[in-house]
């Protein structure tokens, strides 16, 4: 059956990440169904869904609290406009955001997926200092490495990689520091800071963990002279949260852990459980004042979308920002991250072909020495035995939700050390 369904997706689908000429040689799952942290084909077979369907999913799937959410809301409403109007929904949901971002005062600017919360905040800083008439303050500090999304300015803050290099004649030119796979990362950047203050817009850093470039971490006291060269030169520091925040890495947000305040953030990926495409771009008070000015004048912000603010999706969003104190979800991510640790080192990292593992939180990539397709051929096998892993070139990427319990952590490992060993043997 499987077989049908996957010739009758490579007919009409087109997958992103994806080379569709070999999709079906790669056995894809078809999804039918999904319950708790697990998914299961329309072959009945069941899979642990251990990256949360790729860093989105926080709970799993068919939550009863947010199931509910979304068909309370269903029977108000599903969507209006936020462009010159309000909804009951969003403006909840944003006081509760505005309770615990680490933004002073925040205001938000909803989309629908991480890429566009970047772009929202590329085209806010560029015209925060064009409405103070300062001249020459247009570029952007980004590290090596980074990977912000897939439109033409998240790709253009991003680093190589992923084909962004065909790319290059639509990307603009950044400020480019190392990224966290150097020691010295965090201190290079504030140097460069400091060199180029006078004309960055602003500085955009992935929080703690660069997800994308394959769970790289960086030391969280080195931030501290980042963010005080951005607060000398004025540039302002945008935190690129959408895969790190809403738990992951065992704090709400990963800029609590490094002691970061920045001036705007982007949100995406967790913050409606997994349920709906929703992002947002929360930007301080003092960013945000400075586009008043007279109705419709040069000051505004001349941007938006149809599904911004969407109602269903803030709903959900609201019930799931709850749902994360009511389970006492960061301390479960905190244990679980205690005990992933142990177990890797002790079934994993002594295998020949691991290089190294990484992890913060519930964010974790075990890289294997460079192989014939070995990330793939490793991650196949995980599905053989009923585990969704996905790889990121030659490292296996880990990122259960932040309810996965100690049998599923020891699950994760076994099938993991049981899957190198097949591939490797």
């Amino acid at each position: 059956m499987t077989s049908d369904w996957g010739e009758r997706d490579r007919a009409v689908v087109w997958h992103g990440f994806t080379q569709m000429d070999s999709y079906l040689e790669n056995s894809p799952v078809i999804v039918e169904r999904a319950e708790g942290h697990y998914l299961n084909d329309v072959d009945g077979r069941r899979y642990l869904d251990a990256i949360s369907s790729l860093w989105v999913s926080t709970f799993g799937h068919r939550v009863p609290e947010l199931d509910a959410a979304v068909v309370d809301q269903l029977g108000r409403v599903a969507h209006s406009t936020q462009l010159g109007n309000g909804n009951r929904i969003v403006i909840e949901l944003s006081e509760a955001l505005a309770a615990v971002v680490p933004v002073d005062r925040p205001h938000f600017l909803y989309a629908s997926d991480g890429a566009a919360a970047v772009e929202q905040a590329l085209k806010i800083a560029f015209q925060y200092w064009r409405n103070q008439s300062a001249q020459g303050r247009d570029r952007y500090l980004a590290l090596g490495g980074a990977y912000h999304g897939d439109t033409v300015g998240a790709l253009s803050l991003g680093g190589d990689g992923f084909g962004t290099d065909l790319f290059d004649p639509l990307r603009f030119p950044v400020v480019r520091a190392p990224g966290y796979e150097d020691p010295h990362a965090l201190a290079t950047a504030s140097k460069k800071v400091r060199a180029h203050g006078d004309e960055l817009a602003a500085v955009v850093v992935e929080p703690l963990v660069q997800g994308a470039a394959g769970m790289h971490v960086a030391d969280i006291g080195a931030f501290g002279e980042l963010q005080q060269a951005c607060r000398n030169t004025g540039a302002l520091l945008i935190c690129d949260e959408v895969a790190t925040g809403f738990g992951r890495t065992g704090a709400l947000f990963a800029s609590e852990r490094c002691g970061l305040r920045p001036d705007i953030m982007c949100l995406g990926k967790g913050l409606t459980g997994g349920y709906l495409p929703m992002s947002a771009t929360a930007v301080t008070e003092n960013v945000f004042e400075a586009f008043l000015g007279e109705d419709l004048g040069p000051r505004t912000l001349y941007h938006g979308h149809s599904y911004q603010g969407n109602a269903l999706a803030a709903a959900v969003a609201l019930r799931h920002l709850r749902l994360i104190e009511e389970r006492s979800a960061l301390a479960n991510v905190n244990e679980r991250s205690k005990q992933l640790d142990v177990l890797l080192e002790e079934r994993v990292a002594p295998l020949p072909a691991v290089a190294d593992i990484r992890l913060a939180g519930l964010m974790c990539g075990v890289e294997l020495h460079p192989g014939e397709r070995l990330g793939r051929r490793v991650c196949a096998a995980a599905l053989r035995r009923g585990v969704l892993l996905r790889p990121l070139g030659d490292v296996i990427v880990l990122m259960p939700p932040l309810s996965v319990t100690n049998e599923e952590i020891a699950t994760i490992v076994d099938v993991l050390a049981g899957s190198i060993l097949e591939v490797t043997a």
